[in-house]
């Protein structure tokens, strides 16, 4: 009887993703694939799995293999391409599917490779909602090399893909009665392919395209848009072109930061608050991450609507959408939700509601996130330490007075300021978030946190 393999360093806790060709090559390709088939059917049995690719290299390779293993668990495969990852979201719920599969890596460097499975009605599956499951029926798998042709459907769907998205649009922007000047960097990566597919010819916008080509299996600037630094060509392209706003997209397209026509950079919680009143018209929710600035929750509060805290990351967040029936939902990361795209994550869509609120506005981005502005915030700062519970155990023994929340780490909040403090999932750091009323205080209140903490500050 032949052991179970093992998967060093390539299943994470929401999705799969290593450095190609070692360890993730494409026998492992070929085991997830039928770990992937094996445990989507039982559940949807009959239906399909939706497979798509990114622009990396080695892309290709990997989701031949993945197609093979999925065949040999006996599932039908739809090939759609080249695809950025919310086209999957959008395929699988279009075709019915019993899941979906990206290969992607998203923001990390051109050398990675990796996977990112979704079930029904794109569920995400992480690690305690099928992942762990899936590299299980993955080690039991024996590789079977060969040379043929996965036998799967290929399918053309951008044309529907497009009409989706345009249903986030104002009919000012479709017909050209209303005018947006727009810089967009692909960041080398999917919206390179995205964006030209869905927005281009709309008599509506001007776009000024930055690193769209994404054929050459390198990357201009490190595709992570949360990084200020590789936000630098769009900010520069918004004052040279006198542009309206800029948006950079980070490597599979699912994650984008605003700028506005200053070239200031737009916190992700600002640009949610920014938005919630186009999706509150009726009442409703926005689900937003409990790093996010109090101003988020006030703004949905003035416009009637229930603001819903989330844990951090696309799982939580899509579970707390369809849990509260939330309209919208935006994470400090760059990732926007939207209940008319099954709750799902969309960098296209969020491009989208940026035109239509814009629209809506009829002024600067700079004079409506203004108002917004009126926390002062550390930014997310990494320790470590050597015992993650311990050093949590003494921040809440350290805040007798405060309000002491205990969900994805520990948030205390004093009232005229707050701070979160998180483990990360897989390196011995905290990420501290603080907030407060002024700089001054930030400062101040971070060199305490950081007493209370202990360690050793890691700025990467």
């Amino acid at each position: 009887m032949t052991s179970p393999i093992e998967f060093p360093n390539v299943f994470k806790a929401y999705d799969v993703r290593a450095l190609y060709p070692e360890p993730l090559s494409e026998s492992v390709a070929y085991r997830i694939g039928f770990g992937a088939g094996s445990f989507l059917k039982k559940s949807s049995p009959g239906k399909p799995v939706v497979v798509g690719r990114d622009m990396r290299p080695h892309s290709m390779a990997l989701v031949r293999e993945l197609q093979r293993g999925l065949l040999a668990s006996g599932v039908k495969v739809i090939d759609v391409g080249l695809v950025d990852t919310p086209f999957l979201y959008w395929a699988v719920n279009e075709l019915d599917g019993a899941g979906a599969i990206q290969t992607t890596a998203s923001h990390n460097p051109i050398q990675y490779n990796g996977f990112k499975i979704s079930g029904p009605g794109a569920a995400p599956i992480g690690r305690e909602s099928g992942l762990q499951d899936i590299e299980a029926l993955a080690a039991e798998c024996i590789y079977r090399a060969g040379d043929e042709s996965p036998a799967v459907d290929h399918l053309d769907l951008w044309d529907g893909y497009r009409q989706h998205v345009h249903r986030f649009l104002p009919a000012s922007i479709l017909d050209g009665s209303f005018r947006l000047k727009v810089a967009v960097d692909a960041s080398n990566g999917m919206a390179g392919t995205m964006v030209p597919k869905v927005f281009a010819g709309l008599p509506g916008l001007e776009l000024i395209e930055l690193h769209f080509e994404n054929e050459q299996g390198s990357f201009v600037h490190e595709p992570n848009p949360l990084v200020e630094s590789n936000l630098r060509w769009t900010q520069e392209a918004v004052r040279k072109h006198g542009c309206d706003f800029g948006v950079c997209f980070d490597g599979d397209a699912d994650r984008c930061v605003l700028v506005d026509e200053q070239g200031t950079s737009v916190g992700c919680d600002l640009a949610t608050a920014w938005l919630a009143p186009s999706f509150l018209s009726h009442g409703g929710g926005v689900v937003y991450d409990l790093r996010s600035s109090k101003i988020l929750a006030e703004t949905v509060k003035s416009c009637g609507g229930e603001p819903h805290l989330s844990r951090v990351g696309h799982v939580f967040m899509k579970s707390k959408m369809k849990e509260t029936g939330s309209s919208f939902g935006g994470e400090l990361s760059g990732h926007f939700y939207f209940k008319d795209n099954w709750c799902a994550d969309s960098g296209a869509i969020a491009f989208a509601a940026f035109c239509a609120r814009m629209v809506a506005e009829s002024k600067p981005l700079s004079e409506c996130i203004g108002p917004l502005r009126s926390y002062s915030q550390s930014g997310e700062i990494n320790f470590e330490v050597d015992d993650k519970i311990a050093a949590m155990d003494r921040l809440i023994a350290a805040s007798p007075e405060a309000e002491v929340l205990q969900v994805d780490g520990v948030t205390v909040d004093h009232g005229s300021w707050w701070c979160n403090v998180r483990p990360s999932n897989t390196e011995p750091l905290l990420r501290l978030n603080l907030e407060a009323a002024t700089p001054q205080e930030v400062h101040q209140r971070v060199a305490e946190i950081s007493t209370v903490l202990g360690g050793t500050r890691v700025d990467h």
